[in-house]
């Protein structure tokens, strides 16, 4: 029978039963490796329903596709249905980023980060900034511990992967990139970085000027910080040290094995931290010995910690908690209590997969919990929204920067006087403007090791020590095992 296609409707028709086949034929081709319980589907139909729905969409979707694309897109797709932050995908330039910031040196702003995965309306997945690195262009710009970047160079970040983040604050040295910035829940403002090769420090320290008391700042965990910290506890047996200030704040940690030696020298015997997985090869203890011991012994030692303070950090204060050798001072901790390995999937790509969950020696996780000081102070009490608009409003009127542009080369004294005279126009705490117009000052200088002026948990260290109570304290602390069988209790 002849048909012919000049009428409108019979190739109407045609084409309506090719496409009903093509589709009956595909799904039938998806359906094989199915059965009529989704649930039974083993590990190998899935696989094989992904191979189908790849070739598919290569073959038959309306334009060209890059084969690259839609593996990537996969591979994100997979690890962020996970749910958990620090499982992802690293392309090229992500693999890269992180290889230079585990050897100690990348190029960008300064910033350490963690962002949701999801986005809700009444959440959205805002960049959360979890420390500044000293000495960066973050650092040296104000950006601090807890606030959100809202947006990037005017775009949005809740609408971006961490991949994007990175990719948009790391660029070329001297380029300029553009971060909206929220503080607290109204103070929203803007600050423009200069991206710089970015060298990780990993410790800096001297002694308490006045005073015997040693202090160690410890900025990050790479592989060169046991051996650097060796460097300060020599110069300390030097002067003579007689207690010791270790300050973990904003520091998110770094390799595991970095702080297992980092913690062998104060701890002589027992468990550091362990490991735990559903896989028998990542289940680990890491034990100190007695040999690597280099910290005199029963000699007072107050750790200071923050929100910023993740990961290894919360592996060292949680250590030095559970065996009652230090005293924590500061805020509760961030709460990174798991560990992550990176796994390549070829010369220039690979992902981050979290592996197993780390335990304190008294067999506690803090993952999503944190580590609470024994003694809680924070710098600065929270502002009321009075507060903020007069905060933000001195902000804006760039009185701090004008500042400090007239009188170039500030002392304590100038800086003292020049935030006497804002604080008749702003009604805020001295020591904030004070504060500000330091950080202003220094921005394109060496951090200080410390402020003793601006510093309330510094402070409260010093005093814990000066006490003479230092031994009475850190017997009557709790681990972090009590700590937690007493919430289970309660509730």
């Amino acid at each position: 029978m002849k048909i012919s296609l000049k009428n409108g409707k019979l190739r109407y028709s045609v084409f309506l039963i090719v496409t009903i086949l093509i589709i009956f034929f595909t799904s039938q081709c998806f359906a094989q490796s199915s059965t009529n319980n989704d649930s039974k589907i083993s590990s190998f139909q899935y696989v094989k329903k992904l191979n189908s729905v790849f070739d598919f969409v290569q073959q038959n979707y309306v334009d060209e596709v890059d084969p690259r694309v839609l593996y990537e897109g996969a591979l994100k797709g997979m690890l962020d249905a996970l749910g958990d932050p620090y499982t992802l995908y690293l392309d090229p330039d992500a693999m890269r980023d992180l290889t230079d910031t585990t050897a100690g040196s990348f190029g960008g702003v300064g910033l350490s980060i963690s962002k949701a995965a999801e986005s809700t309306p009444d959440k959205p997945a805002y960049v959360e900034v979890a420390t500044p690195i000293e000495d960066t262009p973050g650092a040296r710009a104000g950006i601090q511990s807890g606030d959100l970047i809202v947006a990037i160079d005017g775009l949005p970040t809740p609408d971006m992967t961490m991949n994007d983040v990175l990719a948009h604050l790391r660029g070329e040295i001297g380029s300029s990139v553009t971060v909206s910035i929220l503080r607290g829940k109204n103070m929203k403002f803007d600050v423009t970085l200069i991206r710089a090769l970015i060298e990780v420090p990993t410790i800096k320290y001297g002694m308490i000027e006045g005073s015997k008391i040693a202090y160690a700042r410890l900025i990050q965990f790479t592989p060169d910080t046991p051996l650097r910290l060796q460097d300060a506890i020599d110069s300390f047996e030097k002067e003579g040290y007689t207690s010791l200030i270790i300050d973990l704040r904003d520091n998110p940690g770094g390799l595991i094995t970095s702080v297992v030696d980092v913690a062998d020298k104060f701890i002589d015997n027992g468990p550091i931290v362990s490991t735990k997985s559903r896989l028998l090869f990542e289940n680990q203890q890491f034990t100190a010995a007695m040999e690597n011991t280099t910290v005199k012994k029963n000699i007072p030692i107050v750790v200071l910690i923050n929100r910023g303070s993740a990961s290894a950090s919360e592996i060292l204060s949680g250590a030095l908690k559970d065996y009652h050798l230090a005293y924590l001072v500061g805020e509760r901790t961030y709460g990174k209590g798991s560990v992550q390995q990176v796994i390549p999937l070829s010369n220039t790509d690979g992902f981050k997969i979290t592996m197993a969950r780390y335990y304190t020696p008294s067999d506690t996780n803090i993952d999503k919990i944190g580590i609470p000081p024994d003694y809680e102070i924070k710098n600065f009490e929270t502002l009321t929204a009075d507060q903020e608009k007069i905060y933000m409003d001195m902000l804006e009127s760039n009185v701090i920067t004008d500042t400090v542009e007239k009188n170039s080369g500030m002392t304590e004294a100038d800086i003292s006087k020049a935030a006497s005279e804002i604080a008749k126009s702003y009604d805020i705490d001295l020591r904030i403007i004070r504060r500000l117009l330091r950080v202003q000052v220094q921005r394109h200088q060496p951090a200080a090791l410390y402020d003793l002026d601006y510093d309330l948990q510094l402070n409260a260290a010093i005093k814990v020590i000066k006490d003479g109570r230092f031994d009475e304290l850190v017997k009557t602390t709790k681990t972090l095992r009590q700590l937690q069988d007493e919430v289970s209790e309660s509730k």
